[in-house]
């Protein structure tokens, strides 16, 4: 095996595939990077088994073949190298020779055939949508998932086309986010799934802001083809909670509030936030008072001008909360929907979101 790359777009495709590797306490092999060329371009490929990537590169190909080696450390290798062309050869004992420059590596690698094969896409329902349009839902939900280890269900975002909608959805229990869009689809391929957190986080590091992914779902895994890069993941084995539940039918007090001007009043004020991390809220005759405090320390107040003439309401949140929610809106004006201070609130925007946020209980 022999091939020619440019140092740039090489780096590019081992960064794209570095982070999906099995631990030190699995095969060795799994710490590898599987390369293949095809035509005038190679593949690189890694695999935890639960997830899958690989992406394809443009390179001069001198010799065909496959081998797998350390990705983590020809990715530094290649990192240290100077700007250029970088030739790559293997031979017997998968010993590879690395020239870049006046620089030569040499790396030992495993036998491609203990490398283990990706899933294929045989019998799955297929959706194409815009990568921008599912980068964009998962900015606005991926960050309300669960990141407790023993709630499965909710260490994800649940995926789901159906009544003529795509929809996401993402909760751990003390708030959710919800965002919709119109899609069509056959009825007959209505789908609901959940993709584990760490497939949702590759996903994003690999969506660009323009082409189709197109999606293939399969009863227990799911791909996304981004065109020269493709994830597999496996889907998580169980069945969302009904959402649908938590979120408020009725709303007696609607507040509309620039979006800017409370995330700045929030990060003031949480600097003093107490050992119970929470941050104040009352709303009265267009005024938002915000305020944080620290018992022996002190305590942080600030004010922001709101469109809202109803009865007096104080309500105590997480400020991590409202802010994770707040900065994925792009809207320049909220609006907050309550119904009294032990109630959940609703965050909502000019675009299909909903965000559920549960009230501090503070004695």
């Amino acid at each position: 095996m022999k091939f020619s790359i440019v140092r740039s777009k090489f780096l590019e495709g081992l960064r794209s595939v570095q982070n999906i590797v099995a631990s030190k306490t699995s095969s060795p092999v799994m710490q590898n990077v599987y390369i293949e060329t095809i035509g005038a371009a190679i593949r690189l490929t890694t695999t935890d088994i639960d997830i899958s990537i690989n992406c394809e590169v443009e390179c001069e190909v001198t010799e065909p073949g496959t081998t797998t080696l350390p990705v983590k450390i020809l990715a530094n290798m290649v990192s240290c190298s100077a700007e250029g062309i970088i030739e790559v050869e293997v031979g017997e004992g998968e010993r590879a020779s690395i020239r870049a420059g006046s620089t030569k590596f040499r790396l030992v690698g495993i036998d491609p055939r203990e490398f283990p094969t990706l899933p294929k896409d045989d019998e799955a329902y297929a959706y194409t949508v815009q990568q921008a349009t599912v980068r964009e839902m998962l900015r606005k939900t991926s960050y309300a998932a669960s990141q407790d280890e023993t709630r499965r269900t909710l260490r994800g975002v649940m995926i789901a086309f159906k009544n003529g909608r795509l929809t996401m959805v993402a909760t751990d229990g003390r708030r959710l986010a919800l965002v919709e869009k119109d899609y069509e689809f056959p009825v007959d391929q209505e789908r609901e799934m959940i993709l584990p957190t760490k497939a949702v986080v590759e996903l994003q590091r690999a969506l660009g802001n323009e082409g189709d992914a197109l999606i293939m779902v399969q009863k227990s895994q799911i791909s996304f083809n981004l065109g020269k890069v493709q994830i597999y993941s496996k889907l998580v084995d169980d069945t969302y909670p009904n959402y649908s539940q938590v979120i408020p039918t009725s709303c007696e007090k609607t507040i509309d509030v620039d979006r800017q001007m409370l995330v700045t009043a929030i990060e003031r004020v949480s600097v003093m936030s107490n050992e119970l991390h929470s941050t104040k809220l009352r709303f009265a005759d267009n005024l938002l008072v915000v305020s944080s405090a620290a018992s022996d320390i002190g305590e942080a107040k600030d004010e922001v001008p709101i469109k809202f003439d109803g009865e007096e309401v104080e309500i105590m949140f997480n400020p991590t909360y409202l802010l994770e929610a707040l900065k994925a809106i792009d809207d320049d004006e909220v609006k907050i929907c309550l119904n009294n201070g032990h109630s959940p609130a609703v965050i909502k925007c000019s675009v299909p979101f909903i965000y559920v946020i549960m009230p501090l209980r503070v004695n």
